[in-house]
């Protein structure tokens, strides 16, 4: 497999830097060849999107609407082979990876429907024989700018409401999605989707990444990534007086009341702190406990832990499999080594069979560090997780929200008016109750509070406000 730009409706193999990419799972293997763009590329695309956009807008949503589901229904049909490839590049866990690219799917259908929804409202006028409404109308041309860690599914619920709403799109993957950005750039290409109006560019950040948000023609960027660059990006578009969103990182907490069922819990606990190698943006990376319960859920925590097997990213029965390059790993592991020297293990996954062979972590829960510890308060984005005691409802809920990020949190309790509580005081763009913190529907909307989020909201109803704009009209018609 090689990576190839799509652009204006053709293929384009840039003659550029050349990089080579092993499945993280197994060093020795190759997944296949990485040809970098530059500029020339991005200023390529933009010409090509801006040129679609119009005609694209002038369709009929029931028309754009249609296009969707044909890109549903050729995702679904290559979905096996498309979850495989995204697996050996990136090391989601297969059964994982299978049910992100159903979420694609089911993300390109629900968008679709869209094109036969309402897009705006009658609005009472004062003067007689007006009519007053307003509409949604599109931004333009749209950079859209995906991570590594969901491969399909961020692209596709940034992808399908741009297009949904008129606009075209220039989309630039991370470096370690990029095969998989390719793959699904072909399975779209057999739709009947009108050249150009999306468009791929494959290429490093810091070498085309700033051509796109500071000199190309474009009328809005949404990314989602590391906090540094996110905030780079607002300033850059600030300046442009371009739409712009960001979502960035997450120190996600889970919340035991002493009333929790914790047979129930530790399974939901275990699941949004290590599944995708703990490489989610939502993922729990701090357990906040009741001190009457810190006991027995550290001995439920040490027996669930046996069953977290570490394995190839392609073994079904692997609990989770490796982090996603060389740099991740070494990232993770600086504050795996921390958590050695500083703070006190309480639980972790069985021993990695043939662990040199690829980057692979061991899953592992610690505690005895203050509550403005790194390991309690950076995103470590990998299988790490930090408890915490605390001595009541009010301490936990303080412990919660002692974090520069916002965006999930969770409570596991029986008592329905702790629940509310903790819905309403809980400072996170996404709260739950006996839910992981990791798992969003894609029809809710998706986004954080504080430096998670640049206070916009993804997926849903949501969504079509970032990528749209209100045009308020009004006719006398008759005077």
């Amino acid at each position: 497999m090689q990576s190839k730009n799509w652009i204006g409706g053709g293929w384009i193999t840039p003659s550029g830097k050349v990089v080579t990419v092993k499945n993280p799972s197994r060093l020795t293997e190759e997944v296949g060849v990485l040809y970098l763009s530059d500029r020339s590329h991005v200023l390529e695309a933009q010409q090509a999107a801006r040129s679609a956009q119009k005609s694209w807008a002038a369709q009929t949503g029931a028309t754009r609407g249609e296009i969707l589901f044909q890109m549903a229904s050729a995702l679904e049909k290559h979905a096996d082979d498309l979850a495989s490839l995204a697996s050996r590049e990136m090391g989601k866990q297969i059964g994982e990876m299978r049910g992100e690219v159903m979420r694609g799917v089911n993300l390109l259908r629900y968008y679709a429907g869209e094109g036969m929804r309402a897009n705006g409202n009658l609005i009472p006028a004062a003067d007689t024989n007006v009519l007053q409404y307003s509409r949604r109308v599109p931004l333009g041309v749209v950079a859209v700018i995906t991570p590594w860690n969901f491969p399909v599914a961020i692209p596709i619920w940034k992808i399908a409401p741009a297009l949904i709403c008129g606009n075209s799109v220039i989309w630039k993957p991370a470096e370690n999605g990029s095969l998989t950005a390719t793959r699904l750039a072909e399975i779209f290409a057999e739709t009947k989707l009108p050249a150009g109006v999306l468009n791929l560019v494959i290429g490093k950040g810091r070498e085309i990444g700033n051509v796109l948000t500071d000199e190309a023609d474009i009328d809005a960027v949404s990314f989602t990534g590391s906090s540094e660059t996110g905030k780079q990006i607002a300033v850059a578009c600030a300046g442009r007086n371009i739409k712009y969103q960001t979502e960035m990182g997450g120190k996600n907490a889970a919340v035991i009341l002493a009333d929790a069922d914790l047979d129930k819990t530790v399974p939901i606990l275990l699941s949004g702190a290590f599944r995708s190698a703990g490489q989610k943006c939502t993922a729990t990376s701090r357990i906040i406990v009741e001190k009457a319960i810190y006991q027995p859920l550290v001995e439920r925590l040490q027996t669930a832990m046996g069953l977290c097997r570490v394995g190839e990213a392609s073994d079904p029965a692997a609990y989770l499999g490796p982090v996603a390059s060389a740099a991740q790993y070494e990232t993770v592991n600086k504050y795996v080594l921390l958590a050695g020297e500083q703070a006190r293990l309480v639980a972790e996954s069985p021993a990695v069979d043939a662990a040199d062979q690829g980057y692979f972590i061991r899953p592992m829960i610690v505690e005895g560090v203050s509550a403005d510890h790194a390991l309690v308060q950076e995103e470590v984005f990998g299988p790490l997780a930090i408890m915490l005691a605390a001595d009541n409802f009010d301490q936990a809920i303080e412990l919660c929200n002692q974090t520069v990020y916002g965006l999930s949190a969770s409570l596991f309790t029986r008592d329905l008016a702790s629940a509310h509580r903790f819905l309403d005081l809980a400072q996170a763009g996404m709260v739950r109750v006996n839910q992981e913190t990791a798992g969003v529907e894609y029809q809710a909307p998706f986004g954080g509070m504080k430096l998670s989020s640049s206070h916009t909201r993804e997926q849903g109803q949501a969504a079509l406000d970032f990528y749209s704009e209100i045009k308020t009209c009004a006719i006398k018609y008759a005077w």
